[in-house]
This record gives C-alpha cells, sequence and structure tokens, in this order.
C-alpha cells in the first residue's frame, strides 16, 4: 500500500521537478525493496514493518542532519532535515509530549510499577502502544521521570 503511493508521489515529483522531495522519496523506496527482497520477507513487509521503516529512515536523517551542524555545514543539515520532513509525511502524526506522559501515566496504573527496576515492563507495553505515534527516546525518558 505504501509502496504505490510513494511511486505516485515519486511521479509527482518528478512532474514538479521537487528534487529533495524526489531523493526522499526515492530512499524510501529503496528502503521498502530491500525489506520486501530481505531472507524470511517472501516478497511483502507489513504495514508496521514500513512505519518502523519510516521511522528509521527519519531518524538517521535527523541524526545526520545535527552531525552536519556540529560541524559547521548548514547547507547539508537543511537537506537533511527537508528529506526527514517529507518523510515524516507518511508517518502517523506524532504525540506531544503531555499526550505521551498521559499514556504512559495509564500503563505504570496497569502493570503496578512502583520503582525504576520495573522500567522494562513498562516500556515494554508502551513501545507497543505507542508505536509509530511517539519516539521510542522520549517514551524511555518519561518513564524514567516517572518512575523515579
Amino acid at each position: 500500500m505504501l509502496e504505490q503511493t510513494i511511486n505516485g508521489d515519486i511521479k509527482a515529483a518528478m512532474l514538479a521537478k521537487e528534487s529533495a522531495r524526489l531523493e526522499a522519496l526515492r530512499a524510501v523506496k529503496a528502503a521498502i525493496l530491500l525489506a520486501k527482497t530481505a531472507e524470511g520477507a517472501n516478497g511483502e513487509i507489513s504495514a508496521d514493518a514500513e512505519m518502523k521503516l519510516l521511522q528509521k529512515l527519519v531518524k538517521q536523517r535527523r541524526e545526520s542532519a545535527a552531525i552536519y551542524s556540529q560541524n559547521n555545514r548548514p547547507e547539508l543539515a537543511e537537506k537533511e532535515n527537508a528529506e526527514a520532513g517529507y518523510i515524516e509525511t507518511y508517518l502517523p502524526k506524532q504525540m506531544s509530549e503531555e499526550e505521551i506522559t498521559v499514556e504512559v501515566k495509564k500503563i505504570i496504573a496497569q502493570v503496578g510499577a512502583t520503582s525504576a527496576k520495573e522500567m522494562g515492563k513498562v516500556m515494554g507495553m508502551a513501545s507497543k502502544l505507542l508505536a509509530g505515534k511517539a519516539d521510542g527516546k522520549t517514551i524511555a525518558e518519561l518513564v524514567k521521570k516517572l518512575l523515579a
């Protein structure tokens, strides 16, 4: 499903001569093709795997942008951030920190966690419930803060 959407958007980006968007979309298409042809994939990937793939691509670009910024290369950082922005449009809307906090508090109550030693239980459930909607690093920070 995502692959067909990406293919259509690649054509639109080509016609509109949007080179930065086109480059980002081609990277997504390449990553999907690699995942589909990986050992044991049988030529198909799940929607969940597609979301993880997109998140990984966005994270890679954000990290690259940060490195470029540190090394005083703003033009390259800007390009990476732009590509990340294009890819993010295919991800579900990200939750705010307040929304994540509310969900994490519910999970802590469900699990009955009372100390930082039980962070693994909370993180396991939180990662499943908030997959694609929140960054794992943000979730971990909030869980740590709430269990402290």
